[in-house]
């Protein structure tokens, strides 16, 4: 109940309008996010009426990439994942309202678009690239596996969309946050004191090495016998814990399993 209760906070501060304000180059994708996400939940027919204004954002992506380079490493880290969660954003509503026909997801998922991940090109920061390739790079440059959690995938299983944009001076606060958010939504991550066992997102599966190359150092000497991902999880869970679930993790007896990820759109 605890942790449902602060799970429930986190969403509600996340998900008032209003609440921030911001200037420059990320304004207008700021402002889109504000309106039409609650709760990590998009009004893609309502962002479809304002679809010139985040075809506009997106086209001033492909900035020079030089003029990227000198940037402040933590700017280059919020440009890089508003870039492809607005670009998560279009190929929703360039599609919308989806209705695929393939039987391995749900008809409104993100995934019924054919290659929206790994096909589709983006022109950024004078590159093409793709949705997986963006990711790749991010996590290549900046070393920080949060990244993977902070990423909106247009699907309920995926990180929570903020309602807000991701800023320089903030940007480390608001990835602790998309941490802690995963943590306390069961979906995300489910402890189980009676069965022994710690369930977390397929998410991090799909990027063990980002994970275990971000937390493994945080492991220390602990959990000596367990496999590289299992070390990299209860270093990155046990911060965020509270001190009961902590107990559990040094206790060493649980065993590391993955659910299932709900490809469902993430529709208001």
């Amino acid at each position: 109940m605890t942790r449902l209760l602060t799970f429930v906070v986190a969403a509600l501060t996340l998900s008032l309008p209003g609440t921030h304000a911001q200037t420059g180059r990320d304004a207008p994708f700021d402002k889109l996010l504000d309106t039409y996400v609650r709760d990590g939940r998009v009004s893609y027919r309502g962002l479809q009426t304002d679809r010139a204004t985040l075809d506009r954002y997106v086209r001033s992506l492909d900035m020079p990439a030089s003029e990227l380079a000198a940037l402040p490493r933590a700017e280059q880290k919020a440009f890089w994942l508003n870039a492809y969660n607005a670009l998560v954003l279009q190929t929703v509503v360039a599609n919308y309202p989806i209705r695929g026909s393939s039987t391995l997801y749900p008809r409104n998922s993100i995934r019924q678009i054919p290659g929206a991940f790994e096909r589709l090109p983006h022109r950024v920061a004078g590159a093409t690239l793709t949705l997986d390739a963006i990711e790749q790079r991010m996590l290549k440059e900046f070393g920080d596996a949060r990244i993977v959690l902070a990423l909106g995938r247009a699907a309920l299983g995926s990180g929570r969309l903020r309602s807000e944009a991701y800023q320089a001076d903030r940007v480390e606060d608001q990835l602790q946050e998309a941490l802690k958010e995963c943590v306390a939504r069961l979906a995300c991550v489910a402890l189980d004191r009676d069965a022994k066992t710690v369930t977390v997102t397929p998410m991090i599966g799909w990027r063990t090495e980002a994970f275990e190359q971000a937390f493994i150092p945080a492991a220390g000497a602990a959990w000596p016998a367990r496999s590289p991902i299992e070390r990299a999880v209860a270093a990155m869970l046990l911060p965020v814990l509270f001190p009961t679930e902590q107990a559990f993790l040094k206790e060493d007896t649980f065993r590391l399993a993955y659910g299932e990820f709900d490809w469902s759109l993430n529709e208001l």
